[in-house]
């Protein structure tokens, strides 16, 4: 114990003395400006309205106001297995950063070794036949790494920061798994309705093949007439197939997000009526986003992690000191043992300092500074991507309001004159050609509304994920490992 009181003042004073090397991470500057579009660009148009500088619920599904998919996000949230994973393997990078931390306190450890020896008496000048005797060794021993020159902190800032990024994979995993639900849920109600109106434009097909034979029994209408019509229904009868396979797939995507397999789940039948578009669109500032999307901060704990790494390459190059104690129990018989002659204490320190390692300490900083640069590269690169996504989705959606206009004016258009060359084909004024014809543009016009109100509802949902999905108020959450407080605002340059 007096032994340990002596190493104690010495440890505290070389460690308030260590210096860390490396760069201290410094965060990336914010980006500038208050919108994502280029000037003459337009954001949401018609009903929807964007928000500026308005949080997103973390709950942002909810924004549709389906109760539907309100129940399958809660069982994809519990029961997805791509989740699961994300946090368990959270939970070992945290349970790594815990391990790598240890290294910063003294290591003490019971050692016991029982040797049979020979001592060569003519090494320490004595004469005589060198004795043969068993040697019965116990006690505890403690180590400390002065870690002088910071190579230790490093590594666990290193650490913590790669458990950080980990976390942000699992937010990511998280607002993945929200958005493929929403997307799946949307596409099983767009594929419906296009199912229902696919079947109605075959009920129209039946009805105008029975018109035209109708026409040739009274001698107003040919066989070629009929043909035409025939072949019209069977030509239209051919988008079903398809429709039917994409709905088929979506329900079991949708199964498998909820952790589920097809044969024992079947999703709801989402219709596009049980949702609501929401009229205001909540639009995070660009300096707000860097800090909300999970990809983005993933990016950011990666880059700090090599940041980390550069201090760990440069320490190497420096000296290492480790100071040692042991208090130990030493005796020739087991019986002798842990009494007082048998005591045997022993303090020291070591020094270890690199000379020659054919360049590769410098190679590996070198390295390690080039893999900064590389993280660094990729964080903006991440940022870049994420801005223009934003500015894709804002202005999808403002093309969106006017497919959908457009196609809604489309639709009553076709109708209309279907309706009208209806009438004329059966007052006798036009043939089946025209009957046909007017038919097929109500068909597109029908089917191309569907397509644009889905894809209105898809984009909206599209414009949420890109601004983080609210993640950072999500209440079940994983905690996260204690981030290491940088100690200078300096980076590698």
């Amino acid at each position: 114990m007096n032994l340990m009181r002596r190493l104690l003042p010495l440890t505290l004073a070389a460690s308030l003395a260590a210096c860390t090397l490396g760069p201290d991470f410094a965060r990336p500057p914010t980006p500038l400006g208050d919108g994502y579009l280029a000037k003459g660009e337009q954001g949401p148009a018609g009903t929807q309205r964007s928000a500026p500088g308005q949080h997103l619920s973390g709950d942002w599904w909810t924004l549709f106001r389906s109760p539907d998919l309100d129940t399958v996000i809660r069982q994809s949230v519990a029961g997805n297995q791509d989740l699961a994973a994300a946090e368990s393997s959270l939970g070992q990078a945290m349970q790594e950063t815990a391990a790598a931390a240890g290294v910063l306190y003294p290591q003490a450890d019971l050692m016991a070794a029982a040797d049979r020896e020979r001592v060569n008496l003519t090494a320490y000048g004595f004469s005589g036949p060198s004795p043969v005797f068993n040697l019965y060794q116990v006690g505890p021993t403690v180590s400390y790494a002065l870690d002088l020159f910071g190579g230790l902190h490093r590594q666990v800032e290193e650490a913590n920061a790669l458990a950080e990024a980990k976390a942000y994979q699992l937010d990511a995993a998280y607002l993945t798994l929200t958005g493929d639900v929403v997307v799946q849920a949307l596409t099983i109600a767009s594929v419906r309705a296009q199912i229902a109106a696919a079947e109605d434009i075959v009920a129209d097909d039946l009805q105008n093949l029975q018109l035209v034979r109708t026409a040739k029994a009274n001698g107003s209408a040919t066989e070629v007439d009929v043909l035409h019509a025939d072949s019209q229904l069977a030509n239209d009868r051919t988008l079903l197939p398809p429709l039917r396979q994409s709905l088929a797939e979506a329900r079991h995507a949708l199964a498998v997000l909820v952790g589920r397999t097809p044969a024992d789940w079947s999703p709801p039948d989402f219709a596009l009526d049980g949702f609501r578009l929401p009229d205001e669109l909540p639009v995070s500032l660009p300096s707000a986003l860097v800090r909300q999307r999970p990809d983005i901060l993933a990016a950011e704990a990666a880059l700090h992690a090599a940041s980390a790494a550069v201090g760990v390459a440069e320490a190497q190059m420096y000296p290492d000191i480790t100071l040692s104690a042991n208090l130990l129990q030493q005796a020739t018989f087991p019986g002798h043992l842990f009494q007082e002659a048998a005591s045997a204490i022993a303090a020291g320190g070591g020094l270890t300092a690199p000379l020659f390692h054919g360049g590769a300490l410098e190679a590996q900083k070198a390295a390690a500074e080039a893999a900064y640069k590389t993280a660094l590269a990729r964080y903006r690169q991440t940022v870049l991507r994420s801005f223009a996504q934003v500015a894709d989705i804002l202005q999808g959606l403002n093309h969106d309001a006017e497919a959908v206009d457009t196609e809604d004016k489309a639709v009553a258009s076709a109708e209309a004159s279907l309706r009208l060359t209806r009438l004329s084909y059966a007052a006798g004024n036009v043939g089946v050609l025209q009957v046909l014809d007017a038919q097929r543009q109500y068909q597109q016009a029908r089917l191309g509304a569907v397509r644009a109100q889905a894809k209105r509802y898809l984009d909206t949902a599209q414009l949420f994920l890109a601004m983080g999905g609210g993640w950072w108020n999500w209440q079940g959450r994983a905690g996260r490992a204690p981030e290491l407080e940088p100690a200078a605002d300096r980076s590698v340059q």
